[in-house]
């Protein structure tokens, strides 16, 4: 299976909220709504206009993944919408770690050079998954004053990535 990596805006808007919405609703049972993403009906102007990105992972033109960057500061961005449909997770796809270093290349290639983003604790998959990547938890209260706060997120990560590899 071919794995294509690409920015992607609004055309694809509704592979992107049905994605996004079934993983959160329906497989982790997040109480959150589209009403509380207002982003993912205007990426442009909340992702791109700052200087961040949205990119979509395609599988036989199907949309099975996105990441996201909102970038809130001269140097550091907020990783949001990182979701893989379940039947493309895990390493033999590779597809979430795919999103994460294309990510990272757009934010070293950018000069953003500290990554934070928030969870929720029931995803503990993806909590490993960052750490793995070396991302360090830290506490809210040690999130920059400006970070785009998301209602259900109770976890946070940092990512300073002038010490990562």
């Amino acid at each position: 299976m071919q794995v294509q990596l690409k920015p992607i805006q609004n055309e694809y808007e509704e592979q992107i909220v049905d994605l996004i919405l079934n993983i959160q609703q329906k497989e982790f049972n997040v109480p959150i709504t589209l009403e509380d993403q207002p982003d993912l009906l205007n990426i442009q102007n909340f992702y791109y206009e700052p200087g961040g990105c949205f990119l979509g992972a395609f599988a036989d033109e199907k949309l099975v993944g996105t990441i996201a960057l909102v970038k809130f500061s001269e140097n550091a961005g907020a990783i949001r919408k990182m979701f893989v449909k379940k039947e493309y997770r895990g390493k033999e796809f590779g597809i979430a770690q795919q999103l994460l270093e294309e990510l990272i290349n757009f934010s070293r290639q950018n000069k953003i050079s500290d990554l934070y983003l928030g969870t929720v604790s029931i995803l503990q998959a993806a909590l490993r998954f960052y750490e793995k990547n070396n991302f360090i938890t830290i506490k809210q209260n040690e999130l920059p004053k400006d970070f785009p706060l998301m209602k259900p997120d109770t976890v946070f990560c940092h990512l300073n990535l002038n010490s990562s590899k």
